[in-house]
């Protein structure tokens, strides 16, 4: 049996000097604590990662309070480290240099080495002394290099000692059963929480919210003061902090006088109604969350204009600690939370408060964590406000009115990928609201990172672009008006497309106008075919405060330099002429009287609608009178204006000003408010016609916009005929506008044979009833038809499967029109990921599909029958996983659950059926009412309304045309 060889003998000498080894005693027990203490992190950063591994998502955040104060001393005691690390190491270098031990040491020099690595890249993630590591990639770097330099040093250690004197092993089990219980106590203080001491909750609980939907994660109130950190979020995001300084988020809440002289209103008829304000917490889950989670807000004493809470607005922490979107319901439907900061963050000491920073900036993780969450980057989040429904708490009327609907607005649109029933898709999706509210701007905020294709640290714009120039102007605020009115550029198109003859609908038409522009002869009467398309919008244009939206089309004719007829003019009051085609919602209360005071609740029904969906066109008809005598061509001037609020609505304004409130620029106390508000020319067309008889010379004109005008143009206007005459029913005058929309599509057809001219076609005859004619257009699109128009060469099989879906539904070909429905929602190629369309969340189709198979099972036999009704119900209940106010879905799935014998669920679904459903009866009477109040809205809300633009000078009699509403149950107007 051999033996053991000993080892060489070694030339020692004193390499660790009495001096050297206290030195080396205190980096010994540094890092003994910094071992212990990285464990537990480590422990906690291994948790998270397991948990987004587990979870394929953001997974659960482990980190808190008391890791923070562990991190804080991980920080402390790798700077307490650095002095007697170079204390005992470069003595010790220069001592052994020389050692005969070369192994040992060029261990030990690749040791010292691992260590530096260990420490620099500790102190450039700390950033310290205005070092910023902001580039991810580069940040990534280091954080690996500094995870990996303590393992390569401990190994690099045991080489280095198994080169010299023997390692101690028994004391470094110890150690490691130190670190094993430290751990053990640290993870039971982990759950130690200080917003959990002395902060009081509501006496009514979560009924205190009622009746906006919000909530906070504790059940209790959140201080004020920790809703309003805006300057702490400052200091290391000052460009998001401008943007929203600036943004009508921060002037949201009783610093706004619109809304402060609309919810006085609101707080005021509840007190005198019920006896308290409650009614106005509505209001206030979006509007005042400072107030309103502190528990100011329903004192019916709070003094709106000197508490600070009434200034505060939608403030970051307001946004960035909801930490849940309870559903998409809207009326602040979310969870918020009284967010974890930092040890010191708000300390009056300044070193104390100089160390939070540091922390932050140090370990941001929990930071981001906090503040910014997967929500907060889905249209869901932003749909908590900006959708809403009007309950009964509010109206004292019913249970459930629809509001404004930015979402689902969105959600069903070509824009989002999510709407299978668009007329036009983008070359990609937009998948949420920031895409186009949010963009990406330059920025070396603390929180900055790449964002797009530009290679930049950018941020997205917390200016929350949009259409509110009524409030930037108020303050004087030049550059936010500016930018609005930039943004709002080229989301609307207005073409004059063309004119019909004889001033009637059924007149030739003459279209496209441009090349060829006809001819107008004196003293006969022309319409002038107006279309405005949706063109950048992913929801309805206008959505929001879409009753008060101030949004019309001016006319002006001119022959030379006179003005001979306009309509939609602005006069001396600042007030647009009533007879202007406004894109709004007429609202009505239960008398029918326009809401005119942003006064919700009053409201009772709608007279009419004229928003435009996204992707969508709408014809407005103006009726003209060619004067007899004229001096030469006549020039025609076309504009899409906005203005945030109309005069009605910002003389209630005025009035409501108390004597303590801010004025109001440009208002006179006692006097009528001249409304100067901002007015944006949206869109423009302008046109000359040359007139018959006359010689001078009419310039060659082209469209002003660079698209296809043979097709594109055509398309929208028959788009819009279409869409006109959907709300005519079977009259004659629906007729009349179908057969003038398959003429504009029979014509594109034959010209280029698109896909989409085909199925509008198709769409056409279906809306008809001329079924067998709309299928051989679908066969047709299907067969040779060429790829859909301004999208890539590529097929769109989902808008073909739409389409036959109703066709065959409508020819009881249920079978079909299951697979053409299930396939709009179930299939999927690599053209359609690529560019992020998926439909299954149409939940339109997902109740057509409902339906079908409904049906189906009405034919079928016991089992068979019970297997597709339980179908059917599952795609109803789809529907209500995205729409949970979906009366078609609640009142299919009631008669499904009633065949099934599930009585509970059908009652349940009843209920809410009755809820959802429009109230048609007490719409009928508040109509009635409006009609018989305002003619000029009236005229407004008949299905086709003609629009005679105002004769500027007297006219022979024989040349004004009287009041005809009896042409097919059109109705035309009057001259004023």
């Amino acid at each position: 049996m051999s033996q053991q060889r000993p080892r060489p003998p070694i030339n020692r000498f004193e390499t660790v000097t009495p001096r050297l080894r206290i030195w080396l005693s205190i980096v010994f027990f540094l890092v003994a604590l910094l071992g212990v203490n990285s464990a537990y992190l480590s422990s906690v950063t291994l948790l998270e990662w397991l948990s987004r591994i587990r979870g394929a998502g953001a997974g659960r955040t482990y980190q808190n309070y008391f890791s923070l104060w562990m991190f804080m001393i991980h920080i402390g005691l790798g700077l307490a480290l650095l002095l007697p690390f170079m204390g005992f190491s470069i003595p010790h270098l220069l001592v052994a240099r020389t050692s005969r031990n070369r192994r040992a040491v060029r261990v030990g020099y690749g040791l010292f080495a691992v260590c530096l690595i260990l420490l620099s890249t500790g102190i450039l993630l700390v950033r310290v002394g205005g070092v910023e590591l902001k580039q991810p990639a580069a940040r990534s770097v280091v954080y690996w290099l500094h995870v990996a330099a303590p393992v390569a040093a401990v190994w690099l250690y045991c080489l280095h000692r198994l080169a010299g004197p023997r390692i101690r092993w028994k004391s470094g089990l110890s150690y490691l059963g130190f670190v094993a219980v430290t751990i053990a106590i640290g993870a039971s203080l982990h759950a130690w929480d200080p917003r959990d001491i002395n902060v009081p909750g509501p006496q009514e609980g979560e009924a205190y919210f009622f009746p906006a939907l919000t909530r906070t994660a504790s059940g209790k109130f959140i201080p004020a003061e920790t809703l309003m950190r805006d300057d702490y979020c400052k200091k290391c995001h000052t460009d998001a902090y401008e943007g929203w300084f600036h943004s009508a988020h921060h002037f949201s809440s009783f610093n706004n006088p619109m809304y402060l002289a609309s919810v006085r209103e609101t707080r005021e008829v509840s007190m005198k109604r019920d006896g308290n304000v409650k009614a106005a917490r509505w209001c206030a889950g979006c509007h005042d969350p400072v107030p309103f989670l502190s528990g100011a807000f329903d004192n019916p004493h709070f003094d709106d204009v000197a508490d600070l809470t009434a200034h505060a607005g939608i403030t970051c922490t307001s946004c960035h600690a909801i930490t849940h979107v309870n559903s998409t319901r809207g009326n602040g439907d979310y969870t918020i939370e009284d967010p974890v900061h930092y040890p010191f963050a708000f300390s009056e000491n300044p070193w104390l408060q100089a160390l939070s920073d540091q922390l932050i900036k140090a370990r941001p993780a929990l930071h981001k964590a906090t503040f910014l969450k997967p929500h907060h980057s889905t249209s869901e989040f932003c749909s908590t406000c900006h959708k809403v429904h009007l309950p009964e708490a509010l109206t004292g009327y019913k249970e459930f009115l629809r509001g404004q609907n930015h979402y689902d607005s969105f959600a069903l649109s070509g824009v989002s990928g999510r709407g299978a029933r668009s007329n036009y898709f983008g070359m990609r999706a937009i998948q949420n609201c920031a895409g186009c509210h949010m963009p990406a701007q330059p920025s070396n905020d603390f929180g900055a990172r790449l964002l797009g294709d530009s290679g930049k640290l950018s941020i997205h714009n917390h200016l929350f672009l949009g259409a509110n120039t009524a409030l930037p102007f108020l303050r004087s605020d030049e550059a936010t008006i500016a930018a609005h009115q930039n943004f709002l550029q080229d989301c609307v198109r207005v073409d004059l497309f063309g004119i019909k003859e004889g001033g009637t609908l059924s007149g030739k038409l003459h279209a496209p106008l441009r090349p060829e522009i006809p001819e107008l002869v004196p003293g006969e009467s022309y319409l002038l075919e107006t279309v405005v398309r949706t063109l950048k919008i992913g929801h309805h244009f206008s959505q929001g405060t879409v009753d008060s939206n101030e949004i019309w089309v001016s006319v002006e004719v001119f022959s030379g330099n006179e003005l001979i007829a306009q309509s939609g003019h602005v006069d001396e009051s600042g007030s647009v002429d009533e007879h202007a085609y406004f894109i709004r919602n007429y609202v009505v209360d239960r008398d029918g009287n326009q809401i005119s005071r942003r006064n919700p609740q009053d409201i009772y029904t709608t007279l009419y609608d004229h928003q435009i969906p996204p992707g969508a066109a709408q014809v407005i008809h103006y009726r003209l009178e060619v004067p007899a005598a004229l001096e030469g061509p006549i020039t025609v001037k076309i504009k899409l204006q906005y203005r945030k609020f109309d005069s009605a609505f910002m003389n209630f304004v005025v009035r409501s000003n108390r004597e303590k409130d801010h004025r109001i620029r440009g208002m006179t106390p006692g006097q009528p408010y001249f409304n100067e508000l901002p007015v944006t020319t949206m869109a423009e067309d302008t046109i000359i016609f040359p007139v018959s008889g006359k010689s001078q010379s009419v310039p060659e004109q082209e469209y002003p916009i660079k698209i296809d005008h043979i097709y594109q143009r055509r398309n929208d206007y028959g788009l819009a005929l279409l869409r006109e005459a959907d709300g005519l029913g079977q009259s004659s005058a629906a007729t009349a506008e179908l057969r003038q929309a398959e003429e504009i599509f029979r014509e594109l057809d034959e010209k280029f044979g698109y896909i989409d001219v085909r199925l509008n076609l198709a769409r056409v005859y279906l809306t008809e009833g001329r079924l067998d004619e709309a299928a051989a257009a679908v066969q047709r699109a299907t067969s040779v038809g060429k790829p859909l128009f301004f999208t890539e060469p590529v097929y769109a099989p989902w808008a073909v499967n739409w389409v036959s879906g109703l066709i065959h539904f409508q020819q009881n070909q249920l079978d079909e029109a299951i697979r053409c429905f299930r396939a709009v929602l179930e299939d999927q190629n690599e053209e359609m990921a690529r560019r992020g369309f998926n439909f299954r969340r149409d939940y339109v189709v997902q109740n057509e599909l409902g339906l079908a198979l409904f049906e189906r099972a009405k034919l079928e036999r016991a089992e068979q029958r019970t297997a597709t009704l339980n179908e059917a119900l599952l795609h109803f209940g789809e529907t209500l996983k995205l729409d949970t106010e979906n009366a078609t879905a609640h009142y299919n799935a009631s008669l499904i659950h009633e065949l099934l014998g599930n009585s509970s669920d059908a009652s349940l679904h009843r209920e809410k059926y009755r809820t959802y459903k429009v109230d048609d009866s007490a719409r009928d009477r508040a109509v009635q009412g409006a009609r018989l109040r305002n003619p000029v809205a009236a005229h407004a809300s008949e299905p086709i309304s003609i629009y005679p633009l105002h004769q500027t000078r007297p006219q022979p009699v024989a040349d004004v045309v009287p009041d005809d509403r009896s042409v097919s149950g059109v109705t035309t107007g009057g001259t004023p």
